[in-house]
């Protein structure tokens, strides 16, 4: 017995290893056939246009190896897919695998390894795509190496591409961890939050399709400033002893039913009081105090004409006792200081939530911008009236549809160029239409313009001419179709709303024609516009066809940072020597970070371009601004000419706060039209239904404290392209530019 007893005891303390085996060979075939544990699509378009198959015959080790193929263009590009939901001890990790091709002349193979975290979001990615393999190839290992944050993934995936034309083969997949096989790699022992325990709602609320009243909105509206001030404040919740998403559906049964304030009162405080006390915190009146651009806003908790005395005592009680350490739900990004939001299920199988996840969706997000939104100031409203509009939206919804065009208005209504409805909404895709025409269309002079015809066989060059005015589609005039979708337009302005409509509503449809109306000269005429598929038709020429650098003339050089490389600046420097200007054309998103390598060539001194404002996990809803920034340094090849800045709405984010770098600098002018209004580092938001979008995660100032967001960098000369110089095939910011290096400042 004492024997057994010593074995036993010895058997528990051993470390356990994975053993796991990854079918890396695809040696092991299910019942049809195909490798077991692998995934050949992400869905059946690609599927069809990207089939996958086991080869016999070709392969580099055992008996298989799987090919992808190019055989239709419903999808650009197939993949096979490995998902490993074991976790491991670790710091990094190395795929390595074999690649074959043949006949690759546009795109590439490669490997590609995804980490997901417990939301969803992508924590780690690599897909080859700056190295992909071209042409036709033999059998060769290639390898992907990432960091491995055990702290943070949820599941691993990992696997092969083909994107473009031509024939991929794949076999022989290793998985390494600090440099280890993963059969030898110690399993992490995982400790799980009570939070994680509590799959009562795991599929669905409980709580049914009901009417709003008056009374049931007030109830609902308060309801979701309670949920969110305990999901950020009470340190129970941040510590993670509770599934705050399944209290919520323990709540709502009573707060909806709920006749009069009184009643809401005692509902919620009963559910407080099920919450243990938290004990006294030492520095929360310390931090208060401190000096703040924003304080947080609580909306009607501490409202003593609604919330009854007991219960107001309680809650100012935890505002005054909060959590200050680790939460659950939140962190900032270290270095940044961008909020991360962890934890946050996104209920996968709910494409049509039922009525108490489509509260959640609201309460979640609402209370997201409300507590970690830096620009919250400057939205437009209050946000708690965002909360009150919005409410119906999701009680309401009928269908997949309407609960995505409920988050979309919602999302709409921060104002936020990052913040958009970026994926999950299958029903939203399919509203936007699967086609677009073979043309290119911009908002100038408050009028639809055609402002490129693409190449084609859909016959619109013949019927068709740049600096046409489209003034209607599908009968409906131009100014009414704006109407219809501007509130299901995020952006931070008008003039990047306008931007935005034409590929995403104006000129998207599930009909593969569009009857438009058309001005030329003041002559009308009606065309049935064709359309194609949207991924073979949608092009951007203004990029296709820009140079990373060039001389314009011997005195001015040119720079579009979209395809630029910090590699490329030794040769411009070169290049740029004896010329008496540079136009940087920031009408693009820059490939590479050049604030402090470009940045630095065209400015001699070392000055603050940016300062910022962060969050607080310790005070939530509390922003302070930061030390400013500097860019800039004395160097012997420091340029010595002009530099001119062209920017407009396409101007976005990283565009923006680059400029921002390269006017801090007394030889730099920016001329153009307002920018997109949306800086700063993003925070990825995963909602009920797989619905994921963002928000700009960090407040970004000039060092004298004017904002960007919303209004967009500073512009020394505001100037708009005209209907009459797009007729003549001009660029007419190009040529300002010019003409303002010539003159000089």
């Amino acid at each position: 017995m004492k024997n057994f007893l010593l074995i036993a005891l010895l058997l528990c303390s051993c470390k356990i290893y994975s053993q796991l085996s990854i079918n890396g060979s695809f040696e092991e075939l299910d019942g049809k056939r195909m490798p077991k544990g692998w995934l050949f699509s992400f869905d059946d378009i690609q599927k069809k246009a990207y089939p996958v198959a086991v080869d016999s015959l070709i392969k580099q080790d055992g008996k298989y190896s799987l090919s992808i193929e190019k055989k239709g263009v419903e999808s650009s590009y197939g993949v096979i897919d490995y998902p490993v939901t074991q976790i491991f001890d670790g710091k990094k990790i190395e795929l390595r695998a074999y690649l074959k091709t043949e006949g690759i002349s546009a795109g590439y193979a490669g490997l590609w390894v995804r980490i997901d975290d417990a939301s969803g979001k992508v924590i780690a990615f690599d897909n080859m795509g700056e190295r992909g393999v071209k042409g036709t190839t033999d059998w060769k290992q290639y390898s992907i190496k990432l960091d491995y944050n055990s702290d943070e993934i949820k599941t691993l995936h990992f696997g092969g591409l083909l994107s473009g034309d031509g024939k991929a083969w794949f076999d022989n997949f290793q998985i390494f961890i600090d440099n280890k096989p993963l059969s030898a790699v110690q399993l992490k022992k995982i400790v799980m939050p009570k939070a994680e325990l509590d799959t009562a709602f795991a599929n669905g609320s409980g709580i049914k399709d009901f009417k709003l009243s008056e009374q049931i909105s007030n109830n609902l509206i308060i309801t979701g400033q309670f949920w969110g001030f305990l999901k950020y404040y009470h340190p129970a919740i941040a510590k993670g002893d509770y599934n705050w998403d399944a209290e919520l559906f323990r709540l709502l049964p009573s707060v909806i039913n709920a006749k009069s304030n009184r009643e809401l009162s005692t509902e919620m405080e009963k559910f407080l009081d099920r919450l243990p006390k938290p004990d006294l915190c030492k520095n929360c009146n310390k931090i208060v105090n401190e000096s703040y651009e924003i304080k947080p806003d609580y909306g009607a908790l501490f409202d003593n004409k609604i919330i009854n005395a007991s219960l107001l005592e309680k809650l100012t009680y935890v505002k005054e006792n909060r959590n200050t350490g680790k939460n659950y739900y939140i962190e900032m990004a270290p270095g940044v200081s961008n909020p991360v939001f962890k934890n946050e299920k996104p209920y996968l199988n709910m494409s049509y939530p039922d009525a108490g996840y489509r509260l959640l969706s609201l309460y979640r997000y609402w209370a997201m911008i409300n507590y970690f939104f830096p620009y919250k100031d400057v939205i437009g409203q209050d946000w708690n009236n965002a909360l009150k509009s919005s409410l119906a939206d999701y009680v309401n919804a009928k269908n997949e549809l309407d609960y995505g065009k409920a988050v979309l208005k919602l999302i709409a209504k921060v104002n936020d160029t990052h913040a958009n409805l970026w994926n999950g909404s299958k029903a939203i895709n399919e509203f936007k239409g699967k086609y677009a025409p073979p043309l290119q269309a911009k908002f100038i002079e408050g009028k639809l313009i055609i402002t490129a015809l693409h190449t084609d066989t859909l016959d619109v060059k013949s019927k068709l001419k740049i600096g046409d005015v489209i003034a209607s589609i599908q009968g409906k005039d131009i100014n009414s179709l704006i109407k219809e979708y501007l509130a299901l337009t995020p952006a931070s302005n008008y003039d990047t709303q306008l931007r935005d409509l034409p590929i995403n509503y104006l000129l998207r449809s599930n009909e593969t024609s569009l009857n438009i109306k058309v001005n030329r000269d003041g002559n009308m005429f009606d065309y049935n516009l064709p359309m194609g598929k949207l991924s073979q038709v949608y092009k951007n020429p203004d990029f296709e066809k820009a140079e990373a650098y060039k001389l314009i003339d011997e005195n001015t050089g040119y720079v579009f940072p979209g395809k630029y490389k910090n590699a490329m600046l030794a040769d411009i420097k070169k290049k740029f020597e004896n010329t008496k200007g540079i136009i940087v054309d920031m009408r693009c998103y820059p490939s590479e970070f050049m604030p402090f390598t470009f940045g630095n060539y065209i400015k001699s001194t070392s000055t603050p371009f940016v300062k910022f404002t962060m969050g607080s996990v310790d005070y939530p809803g509390s922003f302070k601004f930061g030390p400013a920034l500097k860019n800039g340094q004395m160097a012997h090849d420091n340029y010595k000419g002009k530099v001119v800045v062209i920017v407009n709405s396409t101007s976005q984010s990283q565009a923006e706060y680059t400029t921002m770098a390269f006017q801090s600098s007394p030889n730099v002018k920016v001329i153009g039209s307002t920018t997109a209004g949306a800086d700063g580092n993003v925070s990825a938001i995963v909602l009920p239904g797989g619905l994921r979008t963002m928000i700009s995660g960090i407040g970004v100032f000039y060092p004298d404290g004017k904002p960007t967001q919303r209004v967009g960098v500073k512009i020394d000369e505001v100037i708009y392209p005209t209907i009459n110089g797009i007729k003549q095939g001009k660029d007419e910011l190009l040529e300002k530019a010019i003409e303002t290096l010539n003159k000089g400042w």
